[in-house]
Parts: C-alpha cells; structure tokens; sequence
C-alpha cells in the first residue's frame, strides 16, 4: 500500500518521478487564467482563519457540502466559520475521488505543514493548528502569491474596470505581473436584464456617448487600448456555443437599438448580435496581440429558486451539451480569411467534445506562435485526475502535446496554487508511464523540454512572448 499523498503522490513509476522532481517541481507558476481580485492583492489583507481562505466564494466547496446534505446555513448561510469548517471536514471524508480531496490536503501539507487528513474529528485540532501558524504571518496575499513561486498571473476584468488596484500593485513595486485579462461577457450578452445598464456604463468610463452599435464598439476599442497599455495579453470569453449568424452593419445597429430601449430579443437576433460582436472582438484581439480564450460548454444558473436567493457563481452550474463544432469552425474561418485570427485557446466544459477541439487547432495554425490554437486545460468539473489525463491524452493523439501553455487554477482563492502541482503530478505520471511503456524514449534533453515547457515556459512565450 502506498503512503497517502507523499512525496511521490501520483508518480507511479520511477520515470515519473524523475520527471517531476527533475524537470516540473521548480518551475514558477504562470496562471493565466484565474479570478482572483487585483483589489484584494493590493490591500494584502491577512487572514483570521482557514475559513476565510477556504470557504468564502469557492463554489466547488459549497456544491460538495450540499451533495452532503449540509444546511444552506453551514454553506453560504449564517452559520459561525468553525460550524461552517467541521461541515466541510466531515463532507471531504465522503468525498473520496473527488479532486477537492486532493487539493484541500495539498493546501494543507504546502501552506500550513499539516499532514493530518481532515476529517470531523480532526477539524477542531487542524482549525486550532491553522489559525496558530497564520497568526505567526506569511498569508498575505501578497506573500501566498510569492511564496507559491508565482512569476505572473491574469485577473479576470471587465471592460468597464478602471484597472485602479493593478496600478496600484505597479506603482507598489510588487514584484509579481499581476496582468489584467479582457472579460467582455456583458458585451456579448446583449440578452441580460444589465446589458443596457451596462453600456451606460461603459460610456462613462470612455467619456462619450455610446447611442448605436458602432459608437459602443469605438468605446471598446478604447477600452481595449486602455488594457493593453497595462500589460494585457489575453482576453476571456463565455458562451455556451458559438452560433454561426452573420448578419448586416444595418441588422446590427436595429437589434442593438430594440436592446437599448429594452424590447425582448428573438433567439434569432441574440445570435446575430453574438457572432458579430465577437468577430469584432477576434479581429481586435489580433491587432493588439490578446490572446482569445473561449469557453465553451457550461449551462449556467441552473436552479431559479437559488439563483433569486444567492445570485450568479454560487455552485449552481453544469454542462451543456449543445453542439459546438459548426460555429466555432465558421467563426476562425471568418477571421482567418481577413488574416485577423488571434491566437486563441479553446476550452470546453464538456468532454465530449474533447475531439472537436483537438481536430479543430489544426485547421488554423500558423507559424505567428507554436501551436497558436490551443486546446485549453482541462476546466473546471473536468480539472480533476481521469479530466485532466483525458484532456492531454486527446491532444496527445490529435496535435503537440509538447506545445501545450498548460494549467490555470480558474480560482478565486489564494491557496489555489497546489493545483498547478497536482496537474503536473498527473502530467509527469502520463508521460512517465508512455516512457516506461516504450511508447517515447527516455531522452533528458527532450523531455525536460516537453515538460518545463508545459509546466511554464509555453505559457510564458505564447503570452508575453
């Protein structure tokens, strides 16, 4: 039997090992897609307890402790943080093969040195251990991205953000790039209750009246400037597919115009707006060097009921299974042709389409980045052991694996690091066991390459060059 999460955890063989000792453990972290707050980073607040690192905001928690038959009380409700705590504790011993599991003892071992596994007999010990070893400092922000050996990371922003706090981190000297990631998603949303709110505040922030479609998209383009000058290099968005529905300049400007004054929308014309606006966004992207992310596949705000009482991000989602292959195909061909397709990573929330994707880069690469098109990391409900093998396995088949910009925590949390270690445990025990199974020679010199490269170094070319 082995020993339970050690040194070699998820290393299988002795190439494995050597793979991640040698060539992955050390390597600085790149996390270039996460949702952490710029603002929180700044004001580098300490924490009073686990609980306020653990538990406030992380959705994956909170959908666990319900599956558990937790009270909503013990969740996002009032409950004290310590009750709160003991429910978690007592749900992660049900939660066996769940990546959170995993990834709540590494936290655990990395940031606190506790090798117990939690459970709701020991959440009082390990509650008491934590707050004594965070009262003796070091769980800052600032000093939990410094100390989890973080070079750069992308927070997630809205058009409309002033980008104030990442100034701020600037101009403090933080040695860390926290770089800001162009999130449009209210943009593309024309069919939301805030779009129109919206829009009026993106002309605030421009100074200039946004009254057609064309005056909204100068806006963006100048909020886009405006980013790029803080050092922006990607941009994210969210949609449960792409719709191939071109439309007109004319058709355009009347349903942004039916939009604005607050009329309902046909499906039809949610479409035509939708895939127009992120030609438009594809076509800037490319002129100021953003990488586009599109995530695909998630079914969002499933549940009315706890929508109504607690709102977006709170553990309701999951994934849809609408077919993808069409649109996203006519959407980089539409922007291919004008030679004004941006790099762009691909993910999808749903591994069915895990095929669609790998096939779908090759279509579109070019010599302007290594492996431009990219198959994003396994996200979200798939970030998880057989996920994440499943994932590299189908870009393994498909297209270079050795040119994959790798893992994101996608994480509100400050303890989220231990993630980037866990997919490259997975990534060096798939690789050691094709090694060992004689599928790939046991090359140092290649292999220290394939896998420092998609541990850090691809990210850090493909998006800072």
């Amino acid at each position: 039997m082995k020993p339970f999460m050690d040194m070699d955890f998820l290393l299988n063989n002795e190439t494995s090992k050597k793979l991640f000792h040698s060539f992955a453990e050390e390597k600085p972290i790149f996390d270039w897609h996460c949702h952490l707050s710029a603002k929180e980073i700044y004001e580098n607040k300490a924490p009073e307890n686990i609980y306020d690192l653990w538990l406030t905001g992380d959705h994956y928690k909170w959908r666990a402790m319900r599956s558990n038959g937790v009270n909503e009380k013990y969740v996002t409700g009032d409950g004290e943080p310590f009750e709160k705590f003991e429910a978690f504790a007592d749900t992660l011993t049900n939660a066996i093969g769940n990546p959170l599991f995993h990834w709540s003892h590494l936290e655990l071992q990395r940031y606190f040195g506790i090798t117990k596994v939690l459970s709701k007999d020991t959440a009082k010990e390990i509650w008491d251990e934590s707050k004594a070893k965070i009262a003796q400092g070091g769980f800052t922000p600032r000093e939990l991205i410094k100390n989890s050996n973080v070079y750069a990371l992308c927070t997630t922003d809205d058009p409309v953000d002033s980008l104030e706090w990442h100034q701020k981190l600037i101009d403090d000297g933080f040695e860390v790039k926290v770089l800001p990631a162009f999130r449009p998603d209210k943009a593309l949303h024309i069919e939301n209750d805030t779009f129109v709110s919206w829009v009026k505040a993106l002309a605030d922030v421009s100074e200039t009246k946004i009254e057609s479609y064309k005056a909204m998209c100068e806006a963006l383009k100048g909020r886009m400037d405006f980013f790029k000058k803080m050092g922006c290099a990607a941009s994210d968005q969210s949609l449960t597919a792409v719709v191939y529905a071109p439309a007109s300049a004319d058709e355009l400007e009347a349903i942004f115009q039916k939009a604005m004054n607050g009329e309902s929308l046909i499906k039809e014309e949610i479409d035509k707006y939708q895939f127009e606006t992120l030609i438009f966004f594809g076509k800037e992207y490319a002129k100021r060097n953003f990488a586009m992310e599109l995530h695909l596949g998630s079914m969002r705000n499933n549940n009315t009921r706890m929508f109504a009482s607690l709102g977006a991000d709170t553990g309701f989602d999951s994934i849809d299974d609408d077919r993808i292959a069409f649109g996203l195909s006519r959407a980089l061909d539409t922007l291919d042709k004008e030679n004004l397709l941006p790099k762009t990573i691909l993910f999808t929330l749903n591994p069915k389409d895990n095929y669609v994707l790998g096939t779908m880069l090759g279509n579109f690469q070019s010599d302007e980045a290594k492996s431009k098109i990219q198959f994003g990391s396994a996200w979200w409900f798939n970030d998880n052991i057989d996920g994440m093998k499943t994932q590299m396995k189908a870009l393994a088949n498909l297209g270079v694996l050795g040119a994959f910009v790798g893992m994101v925590t996608d994480s509100r949390s400050f303890l989220s690091y231990p993630r980037h270690e866990y997919f490259r445990r997975i990534l060096c025990g798939l690789i050691g066991a094709w090694v060992e199974e004689g599928l790939y020679p046991y090359d140092e010199k290649a292999l220290s390459k394939i896998i420092g490269g998609i541990s850090f170094d691809n990210a850090k070319e493909y998006f800072l060059g």
